[in-house]
């Protein structure tokens, strides 16, 4: 697949979720317009049930009720989908759901052994995923994620509902793994910690019919954003908070 050199365009004039019993149309997402660099991790913060969520849904693909176009520099850009839900198939292990993502003799099927021990699962690559707990769950989507080498990556609050500590681990991992092979991540989270430690950017959408009212490079190096006082820091100076 040919290097991808031109950014991901993506302009939204206007998103509305029509009126449904009884209740009035809701105009989610009002002028948004931006480009992402290719290499880039560009995280969409703002309030709860602000549009960010469908945002992303509209630039996947996956909701093309909406006024507006995007661009992804080629038709032939290969994109990866990491949701709230590890949506893992409970009658494959886990070392066969993440083949899964990958068809029969494909070369990147070598890869997944070195990454399961990267995201500390080489122990449990043949336990369904009953058997593991949600933090570990959510390992084996990143895993299912990156294997596919994608040229996008889509996450949708992937750590959402654990526990701090678990929560921490796997932005650990997710930072060491985009770190080795980068490719241009989108990323929504609420969490204002948790889009300053992962992002090389930060859009911020209002509430209503969302507009972008902040958009920031965050000045943070790859091995400052396992520092939590440097990551409190640069909260403190994009957010005027801690």
């Amino acid at each position: 697949m040919a290097e991808v050199t031109r950014p991901l365009t993506v302009r939204v004039d206007r998103k509305v979720f029509p009126a449904v019993g009884g209740r009035p149309e809701n105009h989610v997402l009002g002028k948004i317009e931006f480009e992402v660099e290719p290499g880039s991790f560009v995280v969409i913060t703002g309030p709860s049930g602000g549009g960010k969520s469908t945002l992303l849904n509209i630039i996947a693909g996956l909701d093309k009720d909406y006024e507006g176009a995007i661009d992804f520099a080629g038709a032939d850009r290969r994109m990866a989908f990491v949701f709230q839900t590890p949506r893992l198939l409970p009658w494959r292990t886990v070392y066969e759901n993440i083949a899964l993502a990958l068809p029969p003799g494909d070369p990147r099927l070598a890869n997944i052994p070195e990454l399961l021990k990267r995201v500390g699962l080489a122990e449990a690559a043949n336990a369904y995923p009953e058997m593991i707990s949600l933090g570990m769950q959510r390992r084996a989507a990143l895993a299912r994620a990156f294997v596919l080498e994608p040229d996008i990556l889509l996450m949708d609050e992937p750590f959402v509902s654990l526990d701090e500590p678990t929560a921490q681990g796997l932005r650990e991992v997710l930072v060491e793994l985009w770190s080795r092979r980068p490719t241009t991540v989108l990323f929504v989270t609420h969490d204002r910690s948790e889009a300053v430690m992962l992002g090389t950017r930060i859009l911020r959408l209002s509430s209503g019919a969302a507009t972008i009212t902040q958009d920031v490079p965050v000045q943070l190096s790859v091995a400052d954003r396992t520092d939590r006082e440097k990551v409190r820091a640069e909260q403190r100076r994009i957010f005027g908070e801690a």
